[in-house]
């Protein structure tokens, strides 16, 4: 393994930007009594990497008083979500945290054990507790949870640079969540993740002379509006509506994109690669593939058009339980249209055959002649970053360590894709000290216990049975660290730091946003800073190559070293657009060694995949029923007789974040399920009234919605609900079992590779229950209002 086979970023150099600054301003300037500094954030608070454009108001005090969106932003162009608005008060939250704190291993769910200390102090107790652990245990002994991400392989450098573990986590089983379609698409296509192009990184945008409008979009499992999902920016949709692109929606929630579609496919939760399937079926056989593209730039089609036979599209109506109509109306509305986009979500992801869902969604791209066009699917080049998780993995870890990652000789498709710990095998080396034991932790922008784990008091007991010393490093107490951690760490926000925002993680980068420090709460660190001063405190010999964070931040995110320089240049413009090439594949700019075609062994898009067929998959995609469902457990159905289906982003929050802020909670005061009327009469549950939720894993507690979001056959629930207005000791813990659809959820169903896992088609029970929770709002507004 070398370094050099994990590119961090796209180099972005000065002479290729689009400078955006349409309105003459610079990154900063004065606006009357108003310092007012443009940025383009990214967590914490949190969101998906973006980067919507901000203006920071500072008043002469140096106090946040007001942000406004950023005009000259070329694709959010002013707009924000109530996240960004709501920015100030995130900031001056008097839940904050802004020193360190400790406390010993036996007062763990003690809320009132907490001391604050100093960051001298706790970089100490850092260090005594790391040198034990591996003297006694070795690195392998130390595990790194992840989240979504705060400003994206930042994170990477705790488990890789400064701690020097194989094992970074995660914990969500099969890691079901953005990894399986990433995997899919490397092993198919030999890059990362193609999005819908929507003319972000084109400097004429919509008018721009290389640009053709998509035609046919189709939202699969994906809701852009309400979550900026995997780093893509949700207001391209509407602009692409408004210009007459026309759309799809396949998602068993009605939701506002569903109302406005031509054609919405409501499909049975978990069934979309039957689905799929069939759109094949209708395409191959209705003769409307891109003959061109098959011919020369695909491997295995007359494989692929024999397999799909088996999936008719009337088999596939009764699975999926639509019309048979809409199916065939669908597959002629996508092939037909020149050129067209499939925007693939989360949902695609969590489903046991996961990775089968994104390779049937590949194939329509490809047969469809749809990739790397304008207007259809763009896709990174072969000098995109791939996984920005490999910086410093070479020297850090090596091969010897590398080769004890958790689960690398059960699923090596997912370990070496991602360079993480498989998740439910790493619940099981923390129950079970099998392969060893793990004996140290630390958290990085994850609230586990809340959002990102399945069956959440199994890793609860794991943790806390297992880990001798815990770190939490983030920017309010969390269930997860009050339940587990001996040392909080403290971290600056968004309108506090610098850093950088890459689209989509860095792959497939359509602007590169920067984000500017505008005021200072109590000189807290950046993530990128608190690694670098905490890894140069451990491992000196490993960071003296930069001469602070500043350079570290310039070589692991913009590709160069010029000692700060460069950033402080190339970060003034705000935002940038990467310069794009269509048609890659024709112009050898999709393989490392430069010749036509796709980085895959064929050099083609393997629709019968040789890696697939290598790890003992089967290299052409297949349905599974659904595990858990009214086909492959009926007799379980007559217990549980709804599927459900969880985890819709709304708008409010973003996870488990923000439940502390009172604008956004008014937004959405209690955890919600929807049910439809039909249900809620048969069940004599009134709208408004709580419920005990419940399938053969565990049960929660949630405020009922009665709507026609959703069929009578299914159950939507929201997630990562936790209330931090209650009492935080154990066993309460802020109230973060009582409504979490994850004590719903089980480990251990994921997909062959180690991908994949029944988040949202499982099966439930519903029943109502004589108790309440509404939400005070009186009391959150006492305990967590700011002046104004």
């Amino acid at each position: 393994m070398q370094e050099s086979d994990y590119v961090a970023a796209p180099v972005v150099k000065l002479d290729t930007l689009s400078d955006v600054n349409d309105i003459g301003k610079p990154w900063r300037y004065q606006d009357e009594n108003f310092t007012v500094t443009r940025s383009c954030p990214w967590s914490p608070p949190g969101c998906h990497p973006v980067g919507c454009g901000l203006k920071l108001y500072v008043d002469e005090n140096g106090r946040l008083e007001k942000v406004e969106g950023d005009e000259n932003h070329p694709v959010t162009q002013g707009r924000l979500c109530p996240r960004c608005i709501a920015l100030k008060d995130y900031v001056y939250s008097p839940a904050r945290i802004f020193k360190p704190m400790k406390r010993a291993r036996r007062d763990r769910g003690n809320a009132d054990a907490w001391q604050e200390i100093s960051w001298d102090e706790a970089f100490a107790i850092i260090k005594i507790y790391y040198e034990r652990i591996v003297k006694e245990y070795g690195h392998e002994a130390i595990v790194g949870f992840s989240g979504t991400g705060r400003e994206g392989g930042t994170m990477s450098l705790y488990p890789t640079m400064v701690f020097g573990t194989p094992n970074y986590c995660y914990t969500q089983s099969g890691y079901a969540c953005y990894t399986p379609r990433l995997a899919a698409v490397a092993y198919i296509v030999g890059c990362t993740y193609p999005e819908w192009d929507y003319a972000g990184a084109l400097p004429g945008r919509w008018e721009d002379e290389r640009y053709e409008l998509t035609e046919c979009l189709i939202f699969w499992g994906k809701a852009p509006l309400e979550s900026n999902p995997d780093g893509f920016f949700g207001h391209a949709v509407i602009d692409a509506m408004r210009r007459g692109t026309r759309t799809i929606s396949i998602d068993p929630r009605v939701n506002w994109l569903a109302t406005r579609s031509d054609i919405h496919l409501q499909i049975r939760p978990g069934t979309d690669t039957a689905l799929g399937l069939a759109m094949l079926n209708i395409i191959i056989n209705e003769d409307l593939y891109d003959h061109d593209f098959v011919e020369y730039w695909c491997y295995g089609f007359n494989e692929l058009a024999e397999r799909v036979q088996y999936m008719t599209p009337e088999n596939a109506a009764e699975i999926c339980q639509v019309p048979v109509e809409k199916i065939y109306a669908a597959a002629r509305m996508y092939a037909t249209a020149k050129p067209a986009a499939i925007m693939w979500g989360l949902a695609v992801d969590q489903k046991t055959n996961g990775m089968q869902n994104g390779q049937v969604i590949i194939d329509l791209q490809a047969i469809t002649g749809n990739l790397d066009r304008p207007g259809g699917q763009l896709l990174p080049g072969a000098d995109a970053g791939h996984n920005e998780l490999g910086f410093g993995f070479a020297e850090s870890i090596g091969p010897e360590l590398m080769s004890k990652m958790v689960g690398l000789d059960k699923y090596p498709a997912y370990c070496n894709m991602i360079l993480n710990a498989q998740a439910d095998m790493m619940l099981e080396a923390l129950e079970t000290d099998e392969p060893y034991p793990i004996r140290m932790g630390f958290y990085m922008g994850n609230n586990l216990l809340a959002c990102t784990s399945m069956e959440p008091k199994r890793w609860h007991d794991a943790i806390i049975k297992s880990l001798e010393f815990c770190i939490g490093i983030d920017t309010f107490m969390t269930p997860s660290i009050e339940a587990t951690c001996d040392l909080f760490l403290p971290i600056a926000t968004v309108a506090e730091r610098e850093g950088t925002v890459f689209t989509h993680y860095a792959p497939c980068t359509v602007t590169a946003g920067f984000m500017h420090k505008a005021i200072d709460c109590g000189g807290l660190p950046s993530d990128m800073e608190l690694a670098y001063e905490l890894g140069k405190y451990l491992h000196p010999e490993r960071f003296a190559k930069w001469a602070n964070a500043h350079e570290l931040v310039e070589q692991f995110r913009l590709g160069v070293n010029e000692h700060g320089e460069y950033f402080d240049r190339v970060s003034e413009c705000v935002v940038a657009q990467i310069p794009i090439e269509y048609y890659k594949y024709e112009k050898g700019l999709l393989r490392p060694d430069g010749m036509p075609g796709f980085a895959t062994p064929t050099g083609r898009v393997e629709l019968w995949s040789s890696a697939f067929n290598q790890f003992g998959e089967d290299p052409l995609p297949y349905y599974e029923e659904p595990e858990f469902g009214p086909v492959a457990s009926p007799e379980l159905m007559e217990e549980y007789p709804f599927v459900l289906t969880t985890g819709a982003r709304v708008t409010a929050f973003f996870h488990s974040e923000h439940r502390q802020i009172p604008y956004l909670r008014e937004l959405n005061p209690d955890p919600i399920v929807e049910i439809n009327p039909k249900v809620a009469q048969e069940y004599n549950i009134a709208d408004g009234q709580w419920v005990k939720i419940s399938s053969p894993f565990g049960e929660c507690v949630q405020k009922a919605v009665v709507c026609e979001c959703v069929d009578e056959k299914t159950i939507h629930a929201q997630h990562a609900w936790w209330f931090p207005e209650e009492d935080g000791n154990e066993p309460n813990l802020y109230g973060v079992f009582r409504s979490n659809i994850n004590n719903l959820l089980p480990n251990g169903h994921m997909g062959k590779l180690g991908f994949g896992a029944p988040n949202k088609c499982l099966i439930c029970k519903i029943e109502p229950t004589a108790e309440s929770y509404d939400t005070d709002m009186q009391a959150i507004w006492e305990k967590f209002g700011t002046l104004v």
